[in-house]
């Protein structure tokens, strides 16, 4: 990619002033859970990743700080500090308002990331402190702010120097404003993996990353030669593989296309794509074009070799990409996404590109690999082969005892039919179901009692996971249908409850069960936790009675020992064991009543994280799942 000459104040465009981002963080970074929280540091990682990419930055560096703030640096042109036509510092325009930055400047960035051009200033905006510290033109300059409001005072519109330097680039620090966040604890682990990530997206990039927060330093330096390749085989490291790893790249009007793909002995596909380096969760465009030219390209090979008969049909699109791991990363001039945070990617000249150099590399590559044409020919057979027995068991079950989602025998719904102010509870256990039901909203909350703890989804086959009858209820009970991989036969539309929230004691075996049921909901109904509907419910495990004051349910350990340093006088303490030991009136206090309830809503930061880790915990290779738990056994929270 062709260096970009200039880059000063001339370059900065503005759109809009800063408002409303500490009223609605969520609007710009999608939660202020620990998700959005870390979105923080990839805003401005993203900004020096744009630098990389204008062929300027070839080192990162992240550090999260002993005191909590993190910090992130590279060794780029350095924002621009002159003085802008708005009539003060380019650096300033940046780091106050909205839209304001060289993303809209075709000069500037031939293709960028960030978030929509607000990463800069949202991040401050949502600081309690940030500073900023540019190395350019051989001075060293500063800015401070504090949530977002600018502390150093400019000398006619422009920052001070604060020293001299013969290198160039940007650090800036930023300390989350805990009044905004629900913890500003930095997640170390998705913060790697999403580093990691971004060096095989960029093969020639170093990123460093420390951990100052620890007794132990912990410093790990990412850089990844192979990229896409390397990206593929780390994926795939513990799985058995079919073919090495196949890639292709190509250009096609202004968009840059690059892929990666290989099958494995396993029979779900997964399929991630990437714009300017931003993960797309959802897919889009860019993902739709290269899985219908990939199912064409096989379809036509299938039939040339004689595999698929003139009267058999088609494989499936899910038949040819079961056991596919693929990576479909493109570099756009102009990224459409849905939503802020670039879940889903909405070009549809991307669709376009991706679809021609697709076409054009795959079929390249199969002309001259045969044998590896057959092999992924042969794991498509396979698959079409288990789709029929799927399309079996599924008809068997509809066709089998056939009750409404009313009357079925253990479901109490709701009276609306109000899909949005619907919620349903699963709730383990007869006992806390009959307290559940006699304790909810009628009108709009839904009761499921389940028996015990469901199939373990990662370890059975698809036939056991649709004849087991728990599993039979909740997607009867749902209506939006059942899908092994990502948007088989499974429609969001016809979910009947907007909130489905699992009530499982605060214990061991609680956990179990809502872990079991969160694998079953990631593995075959995925959209309910990427739309955001899946909820934990938060049962307090006890109640304090004091001798004189209001009596008070407190939700964990941490609770507890606060209310002891603060309590005065004598309290007598009840122990929930379990749910089955409230009455109805105290589960509908502190469970249900949605004025009064604590929930947590699950989200998916990292889908190859957590991918990985369903794989880890529930799948059946014990030794690294004993790994996992020696290491992590001191962070558990669970009260035995």
């Amino acid at each position: 990619m062709a260096k970009v000459d200039t880059y000063d104040a001339s370059n900065i465009t503005v759109l809009e002033g800063l408002e409303a981002v500490r009223k609605r963080p969520g609007m710009y970074i999608g939660s202020v859970s620990t998700k959005g929280l870390n979105h923080l540091i990839y805003e401005i990682v993203d900004n020096s990743v744009d630098e990389h990419l204008a062929g300027y930055c070839d080192k990162i560096h992240v550090t999260l700080e002993a005191d909590g703030s993190a910090t992130v640096e590279d060794n780029g042109r350095g924002i621009p500090i002159e003085m802008h036509e708005k009539g003060m510092s380019a650096e300033r325009l940046v780091f106050t308002t909205l839209h304001a930055g060289g993303k809209f400047d075709d000069s500037a960035y031939k293709t960028s990331g960030g978030l929509h051009g607000v990463g800069s200033s949202v991040v401050n905006a949502l600081s309690d402190r940030l500073t900023v510290r540019v190395k350019k033109g051989g001075h060293i300059y500063e800015d401070s702010y504090e949530r977002g409001i600018p502390t150093v005072e400019l000398i006619n519109g422009l920052l001070p120097s604060i020293g001299k330097t013969r290198e160039t680039g940007t650090t800036i620090n930023f300390l989350p404003d805990g009044t905004i966040f629900d913890k500003t604890w930095f997640k170390e682990e998705e913060v790697k993996s999403r580093l990691h990530e971004t060096a095989y997206l960029n093969p020639n990039l170093t990123i460093v990353f420390e951990d100052k927060r620890k007794e132990e330093l912990e410093y790990v330096e990412f850089h990844e030669p192979e990229g896409l390749v390397g990206f593929i085989q780390d994926i795939n490291r513990s799985k058995e593989i079919v073919h090495e790893p196949i890639y292709f790249k190509g250009e096609s009007e202004g968009i840059t296309v690059e892929c990666a793909f290989q099958y494995v002995n396993e029979f779900h596909e997964n399929v991630l794509g990437f714009c300017n380096n931003i993960f797309n969760s959802e897919g889009g465009t860019h993902l739709t074009g290269f899985k219908t030219m990939f199912t064409t390209i096989m379809n036509t090979y299938a039939r040339s070799l004689g595999i698929l008969k003139d009267k058999d049909a088609n494989f499936t699109g899910t038949d040819i990409r079961n056991g596919m791991t693929a990576i479909v990363s493109i570099k756009h001039p102009d990224p459409r996404f849905e939503g802020q945070t670039k879940t889903k990617l909405d070009n549809q000249d991307a669709a376009k590109v991706v679809s021609k150099v697709t076409g054009d590399e795959v079929v390249r590559f199969f002309d001259r690999n045969v044998e590896t044409l057959k092999s992924v020919i042969g794991c498509a057979e396979k698959a079409a082969k288990i789709r029929k027995n799927e399309e079996k068991a599924k008809t068997n079950m509809l066709s089998k005892p056939k009750y409404s989602f009313d009357s079925n025998g253990k479901l109490s719904n709701c009276e609306s039919r109000d899909a949005e102010k619907c919620e349903i509870f699963i709730v383990e256990g007869d006992s806390a179901g009959g307290s559940a039901k006699s304790a909810r909203d009628r009108m709009y909350q839904a009761i499921l009692p389940i028996r015990g703890k469901i199939l373990n989804v990662e370890k059975a086959s698809i036939d056991k996971v649709l004849a087991n009858a728990e599993i039979k209820t909740m997607i009867n009970a749902f209506g939006c249908g059942f899908s092994e991989g990502y948007g088989n036969d499974f429609d969001i539309s016809k979910l009947r409850y907007n909130k489905i929230i699992i009530m499982a004691d605060a214990d061991v075996d609680g956990a179990h069960i809502a872990t079991l049921l969160l694998t079953l909901f990631y593995r075959f109904m995925p959209e309910l936790i990427y739309e955001g509907h899946v909820y934990l419910a938060m049962p307090p495990l006890y109640k304090a009675m004091p001798s004189k004051g209001e009596e008070e349910y407190l939700y964990d350990d941490a609770a507890l020992d606060k209310y002891r340093k603060t309590h005065k006088g004598t309290f007598t303490l009840q122990r929930y064991k379990g749910l089955g030991e409230m009455d109805a009136s105290q589960l509908w206090e502190t469970t249900l009543d949605p004025s009064r309830r604590k929930l947590k809503q699950v989200e998916i930061e990292d889908a190859r994280m957590a991918s990985d880790i369903t794989e880890l915990l529930m799948g059946s290779e014990v030794p690294p799942r004993k790994e996992f738990i020696y290491k992590h056994a001191k962070e558990a929270l669970l009260d035995v």
